[in-house]
């Protein structure tokens, strides 16, 4: 079936979105709004882009917004839209961290599904309070974890969940990137300024932001849990008060062990997400900065290197293939994946059929208090000195 589509009676399924946040300026606003509309499935009719009702009127003006759809405040917001009948059908919210919580909160209790930015919340309690909002008003939460959106790590999770490479032993995560390298947060670089500041970032920087992506994309390739890891966040720029690196070991249910490195003061890397699973028949490796490509290593084979567009994958990665080999497929048509099968989810809700969470394979409410509680235990273990600490 085509997503967003009623086949049996050919007709198109129309969805509604607004945005908190993304006004002007905001890179990640921009790269949500591409994303909805990248398949034809959604286009945004609403938002509270920003904290000055001014700057929100500007984003709704170059959007083409009609004046009485964007507000002055997300609370305002989720009423109105709550009580059209033309009301949105979704949310993106792309806000500090540090608004998350009450933002998806007040969408949640009036009805309205959303899809947000990492971490979730701040606290592990905060997050669970929007899981259960989510299950108990039948919606649904997606989270922008955006790796998971790739061919090949789609390939490379089946591989796992087949048994291809065996039981899972060991794996190793890193990302690195030079960004914080220097003070740029006292040089007006308005996302250092707030990712540095704990206000608005909340107990981590390096983790929160780029770390739990080592933790998704890991859990989401080899579907295991953490049980338990100790970790050391480090503060190398003067004067910060949150970590600008981090590294952890893990354990996890089953027995496998693994390595996570995150840095924003590694200079020489731009964003360099890198995972190795290993098992006891095979191995797997993605590097994100060459998406791709997917190298694959079988006990007492050769190597071998699949490529997006022109080797075979399986189902779910073939079917988020985009364009023909060679031509790269990157950031944005990742994006686009997640939000594609949210919205597919969405959709089939809206036709009256009941959407399979199999048959839409976006990160959900569930990865996202996952998350949180891995940074929130990094913390926890770097302040008592690397002590193990358990994921409940």
């Amino acid at each position: 079936m085509i997503e967003g589509r009623d086949e049996s009676e050919n007709r198109a399924v129309r969805l509604t979105g607004g945005m908190v946040g993304g006004g002007p300026g905001s890179f990640i606003g921009a790269v949500h709004r591409s994303a909805a509309s990248f398949d034809g499935m959604a286009e945004y009719v609403a938002g509270a882009f920003s904290r000055s009702y001014e700057k929100s009127l500007q984003t709704g003006k170059e959007l083409g917004l009609d004046e009485d759809r964007v507000y002055d405040g997300f609370e305002r917001m989720a009423e109105v839209e709550a009580s059209r009948e033309d009301g949105i059908d979704f949310v993106s919210i792309v806000v500090p961290n540090k608004f998350h919580y009450p933002v998806a909160k007040a969408f949640l209790e009036r009805g309205i599904n959303v899809i947000c930015d990492k971490p979730l919340t701040f606290t592990s309690e905060q997050a669970e309070e929007l899981q259960k909002l989510t299950e108990e008003n039948d919606l649904f939460f997606g989270v922008t974890y955006v790796y998971s959106g790739y061919p090949a790590v789609k390939h490379a999770r089946e591989i796992v969940r087949r048994g291809d490479i065996g039981d899972v032993r060991v794996v190793q995560g890193e990302y690195p990137q030079e960004w914080l390298a220097q003070p740029v947060e006292e040089e007006g670089n308005k996302q250092a300024e707030w990712r540095t500041d704990p206000e608005f970032s909340g107990r981590s920087n390096c983790v929160g932001d780029i770390g739990s992506h080592i933790e998704n994309t890991v859990s989401y390739v080899t579907g295991l849990e953490i049980k338990e890891l100790s970790a050391n966040l480090d503060i190398f720029g003067e004067g910060r008060k949150l970590d600008d690196n981090a590294a952890m070991l893990l354990k996890f249910e089953g027995g496998a062990t693994g390595s996570f490195w995150c840095s924003q003061v590694a200079i020489g890397h731009d964003n360099g997400l890198k995972v190795r699973v290993y098992g006891t028949e095979g191995s797997l490796i993605w590097k994100q900065e060459d998406p791709d490509h997917l190298e694959v290593n079988y006990l007492g084979k050769p190597k071998t290197v699949l490529s997006r567009g022109r080797d075979e994958l399986y189902s779910s990665g073939e079917e988020k293939v985009r364009l023909p080999a060679g031509h790269p497929e990157g950031f944005y048509e990742a994006f686009a994946n997640v939000y594609r099968s949210y919205l597919g989810a969405l959709a089939e809700k809206k036709r009256g059929g009941d959407p399979d969470p199999e048959d839409f394979d976006y990160p959900s409410v569930k990865a996202g208090v996952q998350g949180v509680k891995f940074i929130n235990a990094c913390v926890d273990s770097s302040q008592a000195g690397g002590e193990w600490v358990e994921l409940d």
